[in-house]
């Protein structure tokens, strides 16, 4: 049975679960049959386990004769497990192997520092994982480890991982871990589990180890550190009956979870009866089920599948939108079995009313299937950029590459952008008109520039706004692209009606309207769109000093007038997997290159309070709007720099001088070249407190821009998730752009980040440096724990 039979009427953007059974204890091998049974009741899949308690039996009677052994003689060689037998596991090479997940045994101990159980527990592990990889089993569950050993047990444990993934070279393995670090003890009619026949001597260094709920997050995270974040390595997470803090929520939010584990204990009942889950794992489940990939569910432990001992019983399978009462008498559609007759459908009631209050053969399953099909609705931003998630993309050079035609027209789609600056123009213009501020054409109309102009929304833009303000304007359309000019003359003749003056040149060489005799005339407003993912870098500073010149010196407006980089360092294991395997396998310099990326599977390090954020913006005068105080946790976003324009003519004329040369411009350039560019020179050096323990991957960055601000208040566009629901809601033009760092930082909780950031320049481009450091105060002082390398872009620069 496929998804879509239970996933009938579903938004087609919605996430499809993929539901498995499992019993940590099934008493009956998974045979094709059952696996049918299964399927015809909704689950999409089915859980074994690789070896049987006839395996465990004869470990352990080899582990008994061996520990009495120790007594007998002076030294006695490790006990050595011999080969797997038949009827030692219930698993072979068959068809129904890829709709199984399996566990290894979770009687094993790898992490114990007894080292006659670890020895032990290492055989049985790696026998198990290679049998499983030689039945073509893709899918293995491995328990981790007992939080209770401390750090030397899990490296002890993640050595024995790192083994594995070279065992099984195919073979997905998800490390079973608890949310929050509540790992429950050998159960106690388990009494083969190894950890009981540890030796005291070797027990009491288990006592007194701190484990608290962000133990099990810092266990995984020196597994998949030992294990280089191999991409066959992921997370199967237990959600128990309480979630815990969002904070920790959203670090294994971050991390590889390929499975969500449910136990029956994690179901609450509500008035009705029904098994439903809380609020806060509904949220969790919902966020996860975003990403691209979402993970896998385990409902487990909520007792064997029904109907397997009773052939008289006719199963319906899930749907999440048919209640209990039209379940209970709908044969399944996948079975070949005949509706029943009135009087056997009397004695199927009568049989199932004592099975189950409800009549639902699955209400756990059902209510995970009612879920599915309640899911909230997507942003606009999620519905664009599904396919874009964590999806890393080298910044464009657009004043180096011509741009293809397909890459305006996904500009050209965002919802937000040209109508946020079609309000600019138009307010601009109306501003002007109320001055009555002089225009630099001879018959009182509005000049207005629109430089880099692409496919012309910007134009029809600047025309529309003429038209709703009610202010004449002479439109220019400045573009270099060779292909984009042709497009351009089409929409003046097509569309404009010859009211755009179309020019083919870079507007650096723009020399503006030209006169009858002649001479060139000057522009009242710029509009530009040159703005990168991290503000200026596709060198919008660049571009607009070099067109300045244009601009009426008096009154010119420049659309946009400012713009701020922001950034904040981030947790984001997936995306450094990535660059980890690009560096080792095809470019060596991709931890040196800004990435813009539309951040997925990721977490802030650094975090304020939405009530400190609301403080800080009414102290500032700003309305706020739309701040989510059920997350009270925002992500603490610092401004790096900020550029205006139009620049002040002193600076300008500066750097024409040191352009030309000239001795009173100075020796020439700090990074090479003559220096007329440093102006656009940036630093910073900006602190960030880390709330708790955490691995920096690289830092997230966004940007701000002030289009324009005037009479009616200001127009702005934003990137920066602390404010970009409140400036430009559901804007998809930008995505996030990331700076990685080469070597993953370990920050302790309550530590302190320092990234010190450049925006370098020469004549000939412009490019990024970046350092990270982490520091923590100990007893009054400040102590340096670590500092990254220092990462540069320029090799990557962006041309001028």
């Amino acid at each position: 049975m496929s998804a879509m039979d239970y996933s009938e009427g579903l938004d087609e953007s919605a996430p499809v679960f993929y539901i498995g059974q499992h019993e940590s204890k099934r008493e009956l091998d998974v045979s094709s049959e059952l696996v049918q049974h299964a399927q015809d009741l909704g689950y999409d899949m089915l859980t074994s386990p690789i070896t049987n308690d006839h395996f465990q039996t004869r470990v352990l009677s080899l582990l008994n004769s061996y520990t009495q052994s120790l007594s007998d003689a002076q030294l006695q060689p490790l006990p050595l497990i011999p080969a797997l037998e038949n009827p030692d596991t219930p698993l072979g090479p068959s068809d129904i192997i890829s709709q199984l997940v399996t566990f290894t045994s979770s009687w094993i101990d790898l992490s114990s520092p007894d080292p006659i159980i670890s020895h032990i527990s290492r055989q049985v592990f790696h026998l198990e994982i290679a049998y499983a990889a030689f039945c073509g089993v893709s899918n293995v569950v491995i328990s981790g480890p007992r939080l209770a050993h401390g750090q030397t047990g899990v490296s002890q444990y993640a050595r024995s991982i790192k083994e594995a993934l070279t065992t099984g070279s195919y073979v997905q393995l998800h490390v079973q871990m608890p949310i929050d670090g509540k790992q429950p003890g050998p159960a106690e009619n388990d009494l083969g589990d190894l950890a009981r026949f540890a030796r005291s001597e070797f027990e009491q260094s288990q006592q007194g180890k701190n484990v608290d709920s962000w133990t099990s997050w810092d266990a995984w995270n020196t597994i998949r550190s030992m294990c280089k974040y191999h991409n066959r390595l992921s997370v199967a997470l237990d959600l128990p009956r309480r979630m815990p803090s969002l904070a920790l929520q959203s670090r294994w939010y971050s991390e590889p979870v390929r499975l969500l584990n449910l136990p029956a204990s994690s179901f609450l009942v509500n008035a009705r009866q029904s098994f439903v889950l809380s609020k806060a794992h509904q949220v969790f489940l919902f966020r996860c089920m975003r990403l691209q990939r979402g993970p896998w569910l385990l409902i487990s432990d909520i007792g064997p599948l029904p109907g397997i001992d009773d052939p008289d019983m006719i199963m319906s399978y899930s749907t999440g939108h048919l209640s209990p009462h039209t379940v209970e008498d709908a044969p399944s559609p996948a079975s070949s079995v005949a509706p029943p007759t009135p009087a056997e459908a009397a004695q199927l009631a009568k049989k199932s009313s004592k099975k189950s209050s409800s009549n639902d053969p699955t209400p756990h399953l059902s209510y995970m299937r009612y879920l599915q099909r309640n899911q909230p609705p997507k942003s606009q931003l999620e519905q664009f950029g599904g396919g874009f998630q964590d999806y890393l993309q080298s910044p464009l050079q657009p004043l180096t590459d011509n741009l293809e035609s397909i890459t305006y027209e996904v500009f050209e789609k965002d919802p937000i952008k040209y109508a946020w600056y079609e309000r600019a123009i138009a307010q601009a213009l109306k501003d002007w008109h109320t001055q009555r501020k002089s225009t630099s054409s001879d018959n009182g109309a509005i000049v207005i520039a629109v430089v880099g102009s692409g496919r012309g929304p910007l134009v029809t833009r600047a025309l529309n706004a003429s038209a709703s303000s009610g202010v004449p304007v002479q439109v220019y359309a400045i573009e270099k692209n060779p292909n984009a000019y042709v497009l351009l003359q089409r929409h003046n003749v097509e569309t404009w009606g010859g009211r755009v003056t179309v020019v083919k040149t870079d507007m650096r060489a723009w020399k503006g309207p030209t006169r009858p005799d002649g001479t060139f005339g000057k522009v009242d407003v710029l509009v530009s769109e040159l703005l990168g993912s991290f503000a200026d870098n596709e060198l919008s500073p660049e571009c607009l000093d070099g067109v300045q010149h244009v601009l009426n010196p008096e009154h010119g407006i420049s659309i946009p007038s400012s713009y701020t980089a922001h950034f904040t360092p981030i947790a984001t294991p997936k995306l450094w997997a990535d660059l980890y395997n690009r560096s080792t396998n095809v470019d060596p310099t991709a931890f040196d290159i800004p990435w813009v990326v539309m951040l997925a599977q990721f977490d802030y390090l650094s975090t304020v309070s939405q009530a400190t954020i609301a403080s800080q913006q009414l102290s500032n005068g700003t309305k706020m709007h739309n701040f989510n105080l059920e997350a009270p946790l925002a992500p603490n976003v610092q401004t790096a720099w900020e550029f205006t324009h139009p620049l002040p003519p002193a600076i300008l004329a500066q750097s024409s001088l040191r352009k030309g040369g000239s001795a009173i411009g100075g020796g020439g350039g700090f990074t090479g070249g003559d220096g007329a560019n440093e102006h656009n020179l940036r630093y910073c050096r900006i602190a960030f407190p880390i709330q708790e323990q955490g691995v920096c991957h690289g830092l997230g960055a966004y940007f701000e821009t002030v289009l324009y601000s005037g009479s009616e208040g200001a127009v702005e566009l934003s990137t920066n998730p602390v404010t970009m629901a409140q400036k430009s809601k559901d804007m998809i033009s930008w995505f996030p752009i990331l700076f990685p760092l080469k070597n993953p930082m370990q920050l302790p909780a309550n530590s302190e980040v320092e990234v010190s950031f450049w925006r370098q320049t020469d004549d000939r481009k412009v490019w990024y440096e970046w350092l990270v450091e982490s520091y923590m105060t100990v007893n009054g002082q400040r102590i340096r724990l670590g500092v990254s390398d220092l990462h540069s872009s320029k090799s990557n620069g962006c041309m001028m």
